[in-house]
């Protein structure tokens, strides 16, 4: 049957329609009458839901109708007949054409001629294949074709019959006995209550296969084999038979056909008929009177149009058309909640509205009298000054508004709101230019306005200006390009900054014209007509000041602070009373009493420190300064009352009563100011602002609207955080304080004899063991922060699971049957069941949800064909009756019934996964559902830069790269063997289709005298196939091979995979709404093309995808047909992106434009589509970091009332979306008041705040992807159920983007979805989340919902990630956001808060420090050992007893460790939780064994490193971390040069510093810091694919020595010299740039920190390690030494450690002088000869350098009579010193590094003239001169480390079958199924071998140098001089 024709036919598109469906049409439901649906939670108990009677109240008659049919050429509604009409006239991508473009012909359409259509099918299947995407003849191809529409409707259906026991509902054969009695009491209630008539009926004619018919929408759209065919493969029939056939009615045929005819409006819920109070015309007509009068552009007019429809429609489709009108109003407007409202009282507007001029209180202004006439409807001042009054007043306003004022308003908002471009980030502006345009609007000069504002006046006069200052603050132009300044954020007035100026009457009054007339002073009617002239420029300044410092934790954190150290304090104090008391005299107590309550004044100092630094963050207004002085005095008064005590009783009254009571009453007072500091907020001290007080309303309102929770919720908080607290402290008291009792009182009285240094003397000895208690006092300390973190995630943890077990999300939730009870839980939960009609059984209904999400697993691939028929409801026919009913799979009973054996999907499988979440999440209580012409409209949108569309033959089928040994597609067969058999199947079906039509082989099955001829040609099938199972084609049509570049990008991390995942919202849409309203399908008389057509106009009435493509304009021919093969797949999707123009006029900046376009836009005649609209933009609107400025310049196409933010590698899947209406119900707003928000009966008081963001779980579908990946996945796995589930419950959640949704309304008014501000706002979308949270917003997380989320797989991408997010979370420590948190939230939220979030961060950054701590004491206490005797009786002369102090050792040791591991808890409990005990074993386990533990130390070190440097040095910028498989190898100078810095240098003073301590004083505990340490030098290399291929290793070891020489003689961005370089210059920052210079591209734009954060990280902290090592090393050498004479003698230490420690410096500076003659000498004539004569002279100072460094090192050795633990130790001294003078020299003496690298090779070649330097000529050979010496001694360190490592990977690679291991270990792929090696031509492996031959002897010869250098002297220590150190005198 063809797709228009009429009569019997055997096939069809469209879903079919049961006659036992269909009912008769239902009346419109009168807009007055009461609204079905309820927001309501579903009860956990179903079973009378399912199986009794529905309610008799629901019915036909209270349910809407409307299914007006859309018109073919009236997709959508255009609101004017001008020039642009045809944007709103575009064809519908439901009407599907033939490859003529036209319908069948006639004949065939009346006669049904099936043959003509397998004829017409044949024409369809050549075009395909020469139209297939990627063809040529395709570009000409209409918009929305869909490739195989016919095909679908001329191929055969039938159902499926197979035997079921007809009485048990989802239960066959012997398992019925697991049915209850209750069950089936219930059930045969139900059957009993319908007539047996209707009970056949319904059985006898369900199609259960009536939503999968049509045109297939899944993800091989147009791909993939006909639904007949599927259903035919399911039936295992031989021929095509006769089912539910669909009638396709000719445009006259059949009575009532007309009214199906007619155009549909597209907001159907906005209607006369509804009762709207508007027409759609009426609301057109405000929006172009708005737009004539204000200057807006048309575009911008259509588009918000369309958005403000669609709103209302959304609304009005759950409520009344007027209280639809009313909300939204409300919501944007005048309601409690609206943020206009917020900041209209906020701002003191009333006061300035009642005299028409700006009268706040307490100001003296001139002003002009002439505009002081009071505005209409103004009351006195005197009642605007009571707030209450002025807000009631507001309220009856707004009541007595009409419905086209409140229209007029929301359209104006709207209008303001999306021409405003970057201004959109400036949610008070936004109110501020609303304000003056209303007030406007109502003056008669608005009114009698005749001639209409040029379009885009608005964007000229209002937003240019704003624009242009915000970009001029951070850019500036230089040779006609923007370039970013070298401004830091304190010097830049940001977002935040201009947004606070419109908080208060204050900022508003700064604005001037430019005549210096205020802005306040002219009158509200005429402020809209001048705001083009006001001096922005002048009117904003910094509110916040982001001082680039650490100060910024003292300010924000200070309670943290206050907590941990005063209780420590506390803790140490009364333990340690040896060290402030006399043993032998009794004084009573009373000094104990008082040295521990100094607790209290050390609160007080931290308090006062804090309060100190403020004064640097916040402008020093009058209001702020007098706040700030007057805490800071009333602090110092604190101060002395809990220190002054402690004066008189120590100094004075040691001894007594009296000194006992003073003691107790100073230690209650320092308990209680310790406790009221803790406890309450910083900014609520000593009355600080007032809540109370008007003036303090803005920061109120803005800053501190905290949502409240229950009190359930609050009680949770408080338990949780006094478990934590009171298990930490009793734990920290016993374990830590205590413990350190006893080495402390050990080591307080030790004093050293023989101890004299030749310049310290004795003095040295006796600090010495006060150092070391003062180093160990630290290491406790940082323990003791530490202990905090492990009790949270303990107890964090522990709260979670049991919230799991209550929600009933863990299969170890005994109550919970989950599949058995599915079925009835799908009817009562996913289907709107309260609207449904009583006659229709649920099961009837499930049946066919179950059905396509099962189908929909099949089209993924996922399940075979074997395993789909175990799994779908079929239909048998009873023996007895001959009557068809239903019988259910037996997986629902199969699956908690252990006798039944049969697979329903492969074990541990995605298909499994999928299925059991499924079944799991409908067991919790969720939201119920709304009829889906009721639920609201939503949007979906993905920003897009450069992440990979839809991967190409080429990417899958060849190696990336040389390093790569294995191809994208064999790398993913490996991973999903199953799937990629089912899809080869697939594809076999999908080839014998299209080549026998109608033949018993198409769908591959025999006939019956096809079996001999079958048996003959199986093994040449087998032959056959084999292309099939290698590439997935065997014909190089477009559309085979384009189905294997689709299988393989479902599986990758692209955007296709997230486009395809996430239409399946209009999957779900179109089959809920059928599956609840069968008399749709009754009313298009199964008119199969009406129906689809009619389920698409629902599905595109309630979702909206829109995709941000940034650089869509600048895409390659590649990028651009993906997009384009997108469109022509959803043809509904929308693409939204930057289009800039050249300028009008010559040196003005270009025109950048919005546009959107979707895939119903007309082709133009260059390939590009006709935009939608097109919106004018003031400039380039990415100012930021791209992805926030990316998804703001979109946000204006959004439709609905919630959006959806993913990002472009997630996933979603059909059964998760059809919990849309559940989710959405999360934001409370289904289940609305009739009562007006404006009435007075509506209490204002009594409404919830709203919900605001509802966060949602993502699956990680990246895991199982090697160790690496499932690292990753992990942690996200957790994070986003374990910690957000309690975070969510206690008030702590934010938002982190992905996938969670927004409520538009609500984040649109209040600065949008992100923040901007480049670098500051890096981690963009948790500001958004601390934005919802300060303003009043709540924020849920659901735990039945999920969407999948790829994660990084590499070692590389992995750390790049965790940088972005620890930069990200430095730049968060210094923005204001935090100083609000942290100032003003309460306790406990306080705790959540800051342990989520920042306490992570700091976290890692203590278990970083207490490792380098304890290795300082491991120096200390090892210095000691190894000069004295070491004895437990420490009455002994000449002996110390370190046995107390090796106890303490242990101890932190084990501390350190249990902190460490407990990170991996959360994973092994949610594990656990969801999958089991054996799984969970079985994956830490597989964690373990794969060495994941060091991996982590290297991450918690980057996460430190990245924190640290963005703190000092800044330079936060967005990384693209990459989401490739981590197949290829990397080059080990480029994981040398990557992590150098952030952890290999600090991994190898590490390391030294454990030999030292194993050599002096070794304990089994130290084995933990030896794992810790290699972890940290080791881990990038042990976690690289094929690292140890031995002749890879060899050659990687040629690319190194490359890397360290050249860049010499040409530039070369992968050098040595380019890394020294960028490292440098991150405290010397760059010189001004020189646009175009080849070599700048090397150089960043990273600003120059400032002189003091610099000074502090890089001159005092390294100057306090190089005096404890230094102490250290003159503390070994401090002894008196005896020669072989019996001389004796001391030798300095000092000296020594500055001889080798400069000794190098000098040599190296006494060569680089004489090459420097040399190159001025020979050089212009060595150049013109010998072009590589800077390398050569580069590598002679190089090799000179490295030797002499040797060299000094055995110098020392010898100097230590070999000595090898003085040796180690003098080298650490060495280094340290070594590294501090370079870092002075470089912080204090080089001058800003030039951007390209000329002077370096100025320097090697004496070539000095022509490199553009100019003046600077003169200068830079001193400047390099400096740097040479520095580069000297780090060239030689980095060539020694380098070695170092590779000498300790080297033995690795001589173990057998070693790379196949470390494969598995890295891939998780069993050795039968792993990487082959690659394959090299016969001259590529003869290369590959004689490089490796020759490089592998040079690494060879510098091995053994190496060992005999380290062990000859060992071994060969009785032949050496011993006596060197008494002849040299250091």
């Amino acid at each position: 049957m063809d797709q228009s024709g009429q009569g019997p036919s055997t096939a069809s598109t469209s879903a079919r329609a049961s006659p036992a469906l269909r009912r008769p049409g239902k009346p419109f439901l009168n807009a007055s009458s009461p609204q079905p649906g309820s927001a309501g939670v579903v009860s956990p108990n179903e079973d009378q839901r399912f199986y009794g009677d529905i309610p008799s109240t629901v019915g036909p008659q209270t349910r809407p109708q409307h299914y007006p049919h859309p018109s073919v050429h009236q997709q959508h509604y255009s609101p004017s007949q001008g020039p642009d009409a045809h944007r709103f006239q575009q064809q519908d991508p439901g009407f599907y054409q033939y490859p003529s473009g036209t319908y069948p012909p006639q004949e065939i359409r009346e006669t049904g001629d099936t043959a003509a259509a397998r004829d017409l099918y044949s024409q369809h299947m050549r075009y395909t294949a020469t139209h297939a995407p990627g063809s040529e003849a395709n570009s000409s191809r209409p918009s929305n074709w869909r490739e195989d529409s016919y095909a679908r409707s001329t191929s055969s259906s039938s159902q499926i019959r197979l035997v079921q026991e007809p009485h048990e509902y989802g239960i066959s054969g012997d398992h019925r006995r697991v049915m209850s009695s209750r069950d089936s009491e219930i059930y045969s209630e139900v059957m009993s209550s319908r007539s047996e008539a209707y009970r056949s009926n319904v059985g006898s004619d369900v199609d259960l296969f009536g939503p999968l018919r049509g045109p297939d929408d899944g993800r091989y759209t147009g791909f993939a084999p006909s639904s007949e065919a599927l259903l035919a493969l399911l039936e295992n029939k031989r021929s095509p038979v006769t089912g539910h056939q669909y009638q396709y009615d000719s445009p006259s045929s059949g009575e009532g056909n007309g009214n199906r005819d007619q155009p549909s409006t597209p907001y159907p819920s906005w209607t006369p008929e509804k009762q709207a109070p508007l027409t759609v015309e009426e609301i057109e007509g405000i929006m172009l009177d708005l737009t004539r009068k204000f200057g807006f552009q048309q575009d911008n007019m259509r588009n918000q149009f369309e958005a403000f429809m669609t709103m209302l429609d959304s609304r009005a489709s759950r409520m009344g058309a007027m209280q639809a009108l009313t909300t939204v109003h409300a919501d944007y407007i005048g309601g409690e909640h609206a943020n206009y409202r917020k900041w209209y009282f906020a701002a003191q507007l009333d006061l300035d509205d009642h005299m028409g001029y700006h009268s706040a209180p307490g100001k003296n202004k001139k002003v002009n009298r002439n505009s002081m006439a009071p505005q209409p409807g103004a009351v006195t001042v005197e009642a605007h000054d009571n707030l209450a009054m002025a807000e009631e007043h507001w309220k009856m306003r707004m009541n007595q508004m009409t419905h086209f004022d409140r229209a007029r308003q929301v359209a104006l908002y709207l209008l303001v709101w999306g021409e405003a471009s970057q201004i959109r980030y400036l949610p008070e502006c936004i109110c501020f230019i609303f304000k003056c345009a209303e007030d406007y609007y109502n003056t008669i000069e608005c009114e009698q306005l005749v001639q209409p504002v040029p379009e885009g006046e608005y964007l000229r006069t209002v937003v240019s200006p704003l624009y242009k200052f915000i970009r001029d603050q951070s850019y500036e132009l230089q040779d006609g390009k923007y370039v970013k300044r070298e401004r830091d954020h304190d010097g830049v007035i940001g977002y935040d900054d201009i947004n606070q100026a419109f908080w208060t009457p204050e900022g508003i009054e700064r604005f001037h014209l430019e005549d210096k007339t205020r802005l306040v002073d002219i009158h509200i009617g005429k402020r809209w007509t001048v705001l083009s002239r006001v001096q922005w420029s002048s009117a904003f300044r910094k509110t916040y000041i982001e001082k680039r410092t650490w100060l910024h934790l003292a300010v924000n954190f200070t309670r943290i602070w206050i907590i941990h150290v005063v209780a420590f304090w506390y803790f140490t104090a009364s333990n340690a009373p040896f060290l402030y008391m006399d043993e032998d005299a009794d004084e009573g107590g009373g000094v104990q009493w008082s040295i521990v309550a100094l607790g209290g004044a050390l609160a007080t100092i931290i308090m006062l420190l804090g309060v100190i630094c403020e004064f640097m963050f916040i402008p020093l207004t009058w209001s702020n300064s007098s706040m700030l002085i007057r805490r800071l005095i009333i602090l110092v008064i604190v101060f002395v009352l809990n220190a002054g005590p402690s004066v008189y009783v120590c100094l004075f009254n040691r001894v007594g009563t009296v000194s006992k009571i003073v003691g107790i009453c100073q230690f209650i007072v320092s308990l209680i100011t310790s406790l009221v500091f803790a406890i309450v907020p910083t900014s609520q001290l000593f009355g600080g602002k007032s809540k109370s007080l008007r003036k303090n309303l803005a920061s109120q309102t803005f800053t501190a609207s905290f949502p409240k929770l229950s009190r359930g919720d609050r009680a949770l908080s408080f338990f949780l955080w006094s478990l934590v607290f009171l298990c930490k402290l009793v734990e920290s008291y016993f374990f830590l304080a205590r413990s350190f009792k006893d080495p402390l009182k050990a080591l307080y009285n030790e004093r050293f004899t023989d101890c004299n240094d030749r310049i310290l003397g004795e003095t040295l000895c006796s600090i010495m063991p006060v150092m070391t208690v003062i180093v160990m006092f630290f290491v406790d300390l940082a323990l003791f922060f530490l202990d905090t973190y492990l009790w949270y995630v303990i107890w964090n943890t522990v709260f979670s699971v049991f919230q799991s077990f209550k929600l009933g999300i863990s299969i170890w939730t005994p109550w919970r049957n989950i599949f058995s009870r599915l079925p009835k839980r799908i009817y009562a939960k996913l289907l709107a069941t309260s609207n449904l009609d009583a006659k229709f059984k649920p099961k009837v209904l499930c049946s066919q949800v179950w059905n396509a999400i099962v189908i929909s697993m099949y089209r993924e691939h996922l399940l075979s064909i074997e395993h789909v028929q175990r799994l779908l409801y079929q239909q048998v026919t009873t023996e007895n009756d001959n009557k068809r009913t239903l019988k259910a799979p037996t997986f629902f009973v199969a699956q908690e019934d252990t006798s039944l054996q049969t697979e329903f999907y492969p074990q541990h499988s995605e298909a499994e996964r999928r299925i059991t979440f499924f079944a799991q999440s409908l067991s919790t209580s969720i939201p119920e559902s709304l009829p889906v012409d009721q639920m609201p409209t939503f949007t979906v949108m993905v920003p897009h830069y450069s992440e990979k569309t839809l991967l190409s033959l080429r990417e899958i089928i060849r190696e990336e790269d040389q390093n790569t040994r294995v191809t994208l597609l064999e790398y993913l067969k490996q991973l999903h063997p199953v799937e990629w058999d089912n899809f080869v199947r697939d594809t076999k079906v999908l080839a014998e289709e299209s080549s026998m039509f109608g033949s018993s082989s198409a769908l591959g099955l025999a006939g019956e005298g096809g079996e001999k001829d079958s048996v003959k040609d199986m093994s040449k099938s087998k032959n056959d196939d084999l292309p099939f199972y290698c590439i997935g084609f065997k014909s190089a049509a477009p559309e085979y091979t384009l189905r294997t570049r689709i299988w393989a990008s479902l599986r990758a991390q692209t955007l296709y995979r997230t486009v395809s995942g996430f239409m399946n919202y209009s999957k779900a849409i179109k089959l809920l709404y059928r599956i609840e309203n069968p008399e749709v399908v009754q009313q298009f008389g199964g008119n199969g093309d009406r129906l689809e057509r009619e389920l698409e106009r629902m599905a595109q009435q309630k979702f909206k995808f829109v995709v941000s493509m940034q650089r869509y304009t600048k895409f390659t021919k590649e990028e651009a047909e993906n997009a384009e093969f997108l469109l022509r797949v959803y043809p509904h999707l929308q693409i939204a992106y930057l289009d800039e123009r050249p300028p009008e006029v010559e040196g003005e900046d270009p025109a950048v434009y919005s546009v959107l376009i979707d895939g119903t836009c007309e082709r133009l005649p260059d390939g590009k589509r006709k935009p939608r609209y097109r919106i004018r933009l003031p400039g380039n609107p990415i100012l930021g970091d791209g992805k926030s400025d990316n998804q703001n310049h979109a946000i204006i196409f959004a439709r609905g009332e919630y959006i959806q933010l993913i990002d472009a590698n997630q996933d979603n899947y059909l059964e998760e979306a059809l919990k849309i209406r559940n989710v959405l119900g999360e934001f409370e707003q289904y289940q609305t008041s009739t009562t007006s928000p404006y009435s007075p009966q509506h209490e204002s008081k009594s409404s919830a705040e709203p919900v605001a963001i509802v966060g949602a779980r993502e699956y990680i579908f990246s895991e199982n992807i090697g160790v690496l990946g499932d690292v990753a996945a992990g942690k996200e796995q957790t994070f986003g159920t374990l910690t957000q589930r309690m975070m969510a419950k206690i008030g702590g959640k934010l938002h982190y983007g992905h996938p969670d949704f927004l409520n538009f309304i609500f984040m649109s008014t209040r600065g949008g979805v992100s923040k901007a501000q480049k670098g500051l706002h890096l981690n963009e979308d948790i500001y958004a989340g601390m934005t919802a949270f300060n303003r009043g917003g709540r924020i849920k997380h659901t735990e039945y919902y999920q969407c999948g989320k790829g994660r990084d797989l590499g070692f590389g991408s992995i750390l790049n990630f965790n940088t972005k997010i620890g930069t990200g979370m430095g730049e968060q420590m210094l923005s204001r956001e935090y100083y609000y948190m942290g100032t003003q939230l309460p306790l406990d939220r306080f705790l959540t808060f800051y342990y989520a979030h920042p306490g992570f961060h700091i976290n890692n950054i203590f278990i970083m420090l207490s490792l380098q701590l304890f290795l300082f004491s491991m120096l200390f206490i090892g210095s000691m050992a190894s000069s004295v005797e070491v004895c437990s009786d420490i009455i002994v002369d000449s002996c110390v007893d370190l046995v107390p102090v090796y106890d303490w050792i242990k101890r932190c040791v084990l501390s350190i460790f249990i902190v460490f591991f407990i990170a991996f808890l959360p994973l092994f409990l949610q594990e656990f939780m969801e999958r089991g005990f054996a799984r969970s074993v079985i994956r830490l386990g597989k964690h373990f064994m794969s060495l994941s533990p060091l991996f982590e130390v290297f991450v918690t070190q980057i996460y430190t490193n990245s924190i640290l440097t963005n703190l000092s040095f800044g330079g936060a910028r967005y990384i693209a971390t990459g989401r490739g498989f981590a197949t290829t190898r990397t080059p080990f100078a480029v994981l040398y040069s990557r992590f150098a810095g952030p952890s290999l240098y600090l991994g190898m003073r590490t390391l030294l510093m454990l030999v030292f301590a194993s050599m002096t004083m070794w304990v089994p505990h130290l084995t933990y810091f030896w794992v810790s340490a290699m972890a940290l030098v080791i881990s990038p290399f042990l976690f690289n694919p094929h690292q140890f291929s031995f002749t890879d290793f060899l050659l990687d070891y040629r690319e190194f020595l490359r890397w360290l020489s050249r860049g010499n003689s040409s530039t070369h961005v992968s050098s040595w010299i380019s890394y020294c370089r960028a490292t440098r210059t991150r405290i010397t920052g760059y010189k001004r740039k020189r646009l175009g210079h080849p070599s700048e591209k090397l150089g960043g734009d990273i600003p120059k920190a400032n002189f003091w954060v610099i000074f502090v990280s890089e001159i005092v902290f390294p100057l306090i390690q190089t005096v404890l090592c230094v102490v250290c090393y003159m503390f070994v050498r401090s002894f008196t030494e005896t020669t072989k004479d019996h001389r004796t003698f001391f030798s300095s230490g000092l000296m020594r450690v500055g001889a080798f420690a400069l000794g190098p410096l000098v040599v190296n500076a006494g060569m680089l002088a004489a090459m420097f003659g040399m190159s001025i000498l020979i050089g212009p004539f060595m150049n013109m000869c010998c072009v590589r004569f800077g390398s050569i002279m580069a590598a002679i100072a190089h090799a000179f350098a490295v030797i002499s460094q040797i060299v000094f090192f055995e110098a020392l050795w010898a100097l230590e009579a070999w000595n090898a633990s003085h040796a180690v130790l003098g080298i650490i001294a060495a280094i340290s010193v070594q590294r501090f003078v370079f870092k002075v020299l470089v912080t204090c003496f080089l001058t800003r590094e030039f951007k390209h690298d000329e002077t370096n090779r100025a320097w090697w070649t004496g070539k000095w003239h022509g490199r553009g330097l100019g003046f600077h000529a003169i200068s830079q050979p001193l400047r390099e001169y400096v740097c040479k010496i520095i580069e000297m001694s780090m060239f030689s360190c980095d060539f020694l480390m380098g070695h170092m490592i590779l000498f300790m990977l080297f033995p690795v690679c001589l173990i057998p079958w070693v790379d196949r291991w470390h494969s598995t270990m890295l891939f998780w792929l069993r050795p039968s199924k792993q990487i082959r090696p690659p394959i090299y031509s016969a001259k590529l492996r003869s290369q590959r071998r004689r490089v490796a031959w020759s490089y592998g002897a040079l690494f060879s010869l510098l091995f053994v140098v190496f060992v005999c250098l380290i062990v000859g002297p060992l071994a060969f220590q009785q032949l050496l001089p011993k006596d060197l150190e008494s002849l040299i005198p250091i």
